[in-house]
């Protein structure tokens, strides 16, 4: 076997074997002493809290809610109620002996009035 052809060989299987190289990123790695206390359940237990906590932020952030409408609302009554307020629509929402005003999208089938 010539060199060129030995070198062509060799090419040929590092290219095969870096093309099957997979990237692999870790999270977070936590080292601890095993004389150290550590109770699994308890950072599972957390970790759930925490990811229930930004999933109610974030709902929260998507959702705009008014004690009182802006002065100047329409009452737009179609299957529900709902009140047009220039560009912006608010549904009426019965919490805790409370109304208060949900902002919504305008309905499918409805124009501004």
């Amino acid at each position: 076997m010539s060199f060129f052809s030995t070198f062509c060989l060799l090419g040929s299987i590092v290219a095969i074997t870096s093309s099957f190289s997979p990237i692999v990123a870790a999270g977070t790695v936590v080292v601890r002493k095993s004389s150290e206390p550590f109770d699994a359940f308890a950072v599972r237990d957390e970790v759930l809290q925490l990811h229930e906590w930004q999933t109610l932020l974030r709902q929260q952030q998507q959702l705009t809610i008014l004690r009182s409408l802006p002065i100047g609302c329409i009452s737009v009554n179609t299957a529900y109620l709902y009140y047009h307020c220039g560009q912006l629509n608010y549904r009426p929402y019965q919490y805790h002996g409370q109304q208060l005003f949900i902002q919504i999208d305008l309905p499918h089938d409805e124009e501004y009035p």
